[in-house]
């Protein structure tokens, strides 16, 4: 029972860093459907990096520190500029939403093989880094195994989930993107630059959102590389929607994924084509949340107004 709590947070915050970018991102009025492609660009960059580091040191000479910031660095700046293209088709060039960020989906799917292609062989090495956990974790029994003995990227993910959800509720920035998102015109009258909103708010939401890939690179999968991260991509955008865009509630919504996620592999008797099915568990829960919250139309649930919609000042 441990093992799988374990597994469900360690997987869970991968679906939490990737849900929290575009919680925010959303939140500008922004759908990106891209985020799968995000997650991908952002793995494959972190890892690269890491790969041109102990490429460049040798392993024998490798900073435990550098080895962890730098592929943190490279991810969120790879993936901020996915964000750069998205607004750059959307706001500046008026694009369909839906159909850009579908495009950087398969763009980033693509973008990643090629990364990946000659590195695969050193991020196992690199892995140990970023699992790592405090050694009093060994001592305080199921207590420590459960909440001490995860990596940064996990700490991290809460520590980025708390601080948006402050951001977007307490502060003025907060409430100017929000407004940005619920009625770009009245912003605009207001003196407030959507554009520069929607930019800011896209590239951050995308450079968390491919924290969420390295995450799973390279703490859950411990350094092996697997093409199956746009489906965690799908999922997190999907925890969005169960989460009713509150990314502190997201906290408990990605450990439930993750649990669900996963929860096929801990059972028992069921033949491979039925654990597939335990993974459609994630979107059937999301879609209920969906009906629930559409039924009871309480505003404070609802996405933004505006989401998905370009914005013509031209027409206020």
């Amino acid at each position: 029972m441990l093992t799988f709590l374990v597994s469900a947070i360690r997987l869970g915050m991968t679906f939490l860093l990737g849900s929290t970018g575009e919680t925010i991102t959303e939140k500008s009025g922004h759908l990106n459907l891209g985020t799968p492609g995000v997650m991908c660009v952002g793995a494959s960059c972190g890892c690269f990096a890491e790969y041109l580091y102990f490429s460049s040191v040798g392993v024998f000479n490798i900073n435990p520190v550098l080895a962890v910031i730098i592929p943190i660095i490279a991810t969120f700046l790879g993936s901020a500029l996915m964000g750069v293209i998205f607004c750059f088709l959307t706001v500046t060039l008026r694009a369909n939403q839906n159909v850009t960020g579908l495009a950087l989906t398969t763009f980033g799917v693509g973008v990643s093989d090629y990364m990946i292609a000659e590195a695969t062989t050193i991020f196992s090495k690199g892995s140990k880094y970023f699992t790592a956990h405090l050694p009093i974790a060994d001592n305080l029994g199921w207590f420590g195994e459960i909440f001490l003995s995860h990596g940064i990227l996990i700490y991290l993910a809460i520590i980025i989930a708390l601080l948006s959800s402050f951001v977007l509720n307490k502060t003025k920035v907060g409430l100017q993107l929000r407004a940005v998102g619920e009625n770009p015109a009245t912003a605009d009258a207001a003196g407030i630059s959507v554009s520069k909103y929607r930019y800011a708010a896209t590239c951050i939401g995308c450079g968390i959102s491919g924290l969420g890939g390295l995450s799973f690179i390279m703490d859950y999968l411990n350094g092996n590389w697997e093409y199956c991260i746009d489906a965690i991509g799908w999922l997190a955008i999907a925890l969005v929607i169960f989460t009713v865009w509150k990314p502190n509630f997201a906290i408990i919504g990605s450990i439930i994924f993750g649990a669900l996620y996963i929860v096929s592999t801990y059972i028992q008797g069921f033949s491979t084509e039925a654990k597939e099915i335990f993974k459609m568990l994630p979107y059937i829960v999301t879609v209920v949340v969906l009906l629930f919250t559409s039924i009871r139309e309480k505003k404070k649930n609802q996405p933004p107004q505006s989401l998905g919609l370009n914005y013509f000042r031209e027409e206020r």
